[in-house]
């Protein structure tokens, strides 16, 4: 097609595809064995959060998921929920990332009882950083504490789940997740993983 007598043309075609279809993340993809990226984001209180900090004192398991506050997003975080106490005791740190701005997780977090990290990845610089596509961001509304509100995502990462070992090695990948199985797939993973180190 001839787009050049139509020079908004290809940038509209772009567009529309940008904002209904995911695109590769800017990074490499990571691997199994590979080196886990280290990287720094605003958790759901605002406060400064950094890998660093928590690579070496047990597992970390660092989850994508799409959007706050949505159907899939909400079961796949009650499942972490839920289990933290096996996961404590495996010695498992749990860090969910979206594209949502803070107060999005905040919310997501008071609606939900979550008790574990959710990072601000509005940038979508660490879903590049693991190689986690990501798309579009979008809106949704919803009724918080008796009130309507519009809540904004930047970017809208796919679904993907990894571990990071004690050594800061990743040693789990999963790019199809099923929502609701995930933090059990990942407890039986580490489970299996930690005795066969011993």
């Amino acid at each position: 097609m001839d787009t050049q007598g139509y020079p908004g043309l290809l940038t509209l075609i772009l567009a529309m595809f940008a904002g209904t279809a995911l695109f590769a993340a800017v990074g490499s993809m990571l691997q199994v064995g590979e080196e886990a990226p280290q990287f720094v984001a605003n958790d759901q209180d605002g406060n400064l959060w950094k890998s660093a900090d928590y690579v070496g004192k047990g597992y970390l398991v660092v989850y994508f998921y799409p959007a706050a506050m949505t159907g899939g997003c909400t079961k796949q975080a009650c499942s972490y929920r839920d289990q933290k106490k096996g996961f404590d005791d495996l010695q498992i740190s749990v860090v969910g990332v979206s594209g949502d701005p803070v107060k999005n997780l905040k919310y997501f977090q008071e609606a939900n009882q979550l008790n574990f990290t959710l990072l601000s990845d509005v940038s979508g610089e660490i879903a590049a950083k693991f190689g986690v596509p990501i798309g579009a961001g979008g809106n949704i509304t919803r009724t918080i504490a008796g009130e309507e509100k519009e809540l904004t995502r930047m970017v809208s990462a796919a679904r993907w789940t990894f571990v990071i070992d004690p050594q800061g090695k990743i040693v789990y990948k999963d790019a199809e997740v099923n929502a609701v199985e995930d933090s059990q797939k990942v407890a039986d993973f580490v489970r299996k993983h930690s005795a066969g180190k011993e």
